[in-house]
């Protein structure tokens, strides 16, 4: 004697194709460590230092127009140091937002390499956005140089990498940004005379090292915030 088929018994084995399997806690701390290997090695980590140089930057000028003023160009170096050439807006704002947006830039990556259908769009994204930078303010050799390598980074998985491949390279790509974004305001401890923090006591009554340790806590609260999503999902 024959029965139907049950509809909620073929539904269980249905898995939808862009289903991917989330990292866990233990795969999380497995790829904070290589990142962090990485971010040491002396020519794989050039290209993450000019990625999290490329955020730092492109906080300050977006925080530059949020606050009514004028963003002239941006400029890169190799070694990872950059400038913001501006004119009016809110110093405070603009001098806070460098460390700060390019380790939420990170966590924002992070979150996107956890959307497995999104995972080729958030490619396409970062990717169109450093080309617009370029559009509107990459003027020196140099600089547009380093953009285009980063354009690169980001577009030509598109064309070779499968979603899986995808999201895990953009985790990878988010922590190693985070992680720069934490040890590169920890430097300005070590500086006296230059840099946002130097910039930031000038115009408050904060001294210097205060914002760098609150740099230091919006880059470890960015990585919470990428550990409490791959908590979230997992449940």
């Amino acid at each position: 004697m024959s029965t139907p088929d049950s509809p909620a018994a073929d539904n269980a084995f249905v898995k939808p194709s862009h289903s991917l399997p989330l990292p866990g806690r233990g795969q999380f701390l497995l790829e904070l460590l290589l990142a962090l290997m990485l971010t040491h090695l002396p020519y794989v980590s050039v290209p993450f230092k000019w990625l999290e140089s490329y955020f730092h930057e492109l906080s300050h000028a977006l925080a530059t127009l949020l606050s009514g003023g004028i963003v002239s160009h941006i400029q890169l170096f190799p070694n990872g140091a950059g400038f913001c050439f501006s004119q009016g807006g809110w110093p405070l704002l603009i001098g806070f937002s460098g460390y700060l947006g390019a380790a939420f830039w990170g966590c924002l990556l992070y979150h996107l390499a956890t959307w497995p259908r999104g995972i080729r769009i958030s490619f396409a994204f970062i990717g169109a956005l450093v080309l617009l930078t370029i559009l509107l303010w990459g003027r020196d050799l140099l600089t547009l140089s380093i953009l285009i390598s980063l354009s690169v980074l980001f577009l030509l998985p598109l064309k070779f990498g499968g979603n899986r491949l995808l999201s895990g390279s953009l985790r990878l790509v988010a922590l190693m940004v985070m992680l720069n974004a934490l040890a590169s305001p920890a430097v300005l401890l070590g500086l006296d005379d230059r840099g946002d923090a130097v910039l930031l006591a000038e115009h408050s009554w904060v001294p210097a090292f205060v914002w760098v340790l609150l740099w230091f806590a919006s880059g470890l609260l960015a990585l919470l915030l990428c550990w409490r999503c791959i908590d979230g999902k997992s449940n």
